[in-house]
């Protein structure tokens, strides 16, 4: 009996955002029951405890690399590669999570460049080996690199919600912060304690943090109430500045050092230890 598997709305339309290759509003995913245990752990895997969570991971690693060269596991490899990076699992986990994304690539070439941007994300900024001799590759690889001199130079100016103006090259002098978010994100909901920690412990220093969201004030206020969140929140409506960095998926943060130039990023949320680590690039110990 063939059955089929529907995502929430709320999953299905994150996931078109993040990755087209995975799945389309118009398109109905139908998983064999080989795939239906993975599906199911990968889909409520934030549910699981972070100590546990690593061993989740990389048992799934392990389980989407033994299935079959089907379109699905290239689909599942992906997925889960946009969950690995989630907060601090450890370079082991990621490595087997890029390992069985790349042998999916390689089992079955995709004609998306998606799937390519996700290992060369993983390659950059996760610091994970992937051998993949492929010009999607190769041009993915270098698209990042290009991006990060574009946004290396970029500058902007927005209003917070207290209607305070704030533009990034004026705030040479001080280690800056710039970390994109929504309010319908959970793992940027889940750093937010950790960024207002560190506000609180180094701003005195000179740190500065910038949260930038492309929703409307309306919706933005009431949660920044609620998350008890002091740093600066700026609006960014029209997605100029998304689109000026580029930004495809949340959380996404860059640091700037007391120069103006981007000393560290993250491509997801991170934890309050690693985000000490990228601090510790701009001199903050």
């Amino acid at each position: 009996m063939r059955t089929q598997f529907r995502f929430p709305v709320t999953v299905m339309v994150l996931l078109v955002a993040v990755s087209p290759t995975l799945f389309s509003q118009k398109q109905e995913i139908v998983w064999s029951d080989q795939e239906k245990p993975i599906v199911e752990l990968v889909k409520n895997i934030r549910s699981v405890p972070d100590d546990t969570r690593v061993g989740v991971t990389k048992h799934l690693a392990l389980q989407i690399r033994q299935l079959p060269a089907v379109p699905n596991k290239l689909r599942l490899a992906e997925w889960l590669a946009g969950r690995a990076t989630e907060g601090d699992f450890g370079h082991d986990t990621l490595q087997e999570v890029a390992t069985t994304l790349a042998n999916a690539i390689k089992e079955q070439p995709p004609k998306e460049q998606v799937p390519y941007t996700a290992l060369a994300s993983l390659v950059r900024y996760e610091h994970v080996n992937a051998s993949l001799d492929f010009p999607q590759f190769a041009a993915a690889m270098a698209k990042l690199e290009a991006d990060d001199l574009h946004r290396n130079e970029a500058n902007f100016t927005l209003t917070d919600l207290n209607g305070k103006s704030w533009t990034l090259k004026d705030l040479r002098g001080k280690v800056v912060l710039v970390n994109f978010w929504a309010t319908w994100c959970p793992p940027c909901s889940k750093e937010m304690p950790d960024l207002e920690t560190l506000y609180r412990r180094f701003g005195p220093q000179g740190l500065v943090i910038l949260g930038i969201s492309d929703e409307d004030a309306a919706k933005v206020k009431p949660f920044i109430a609620q998350q008890k969140v002091t740093y600066p929140i700026l609006l960014d409506a029209g997605r100029k500045v998304n689109q000026l960095f580029q930004i495809e998926g949340i959380p996404k943060t860059f640091i700037y050092d007391r120069e103006g130039k981007i000393v560290a990023q993250s491509i997801d949320m991170r934890t309050q230890k690693q985000f000490l680590e990228m601090l510790g690039k701009a001199g903050f110990e």
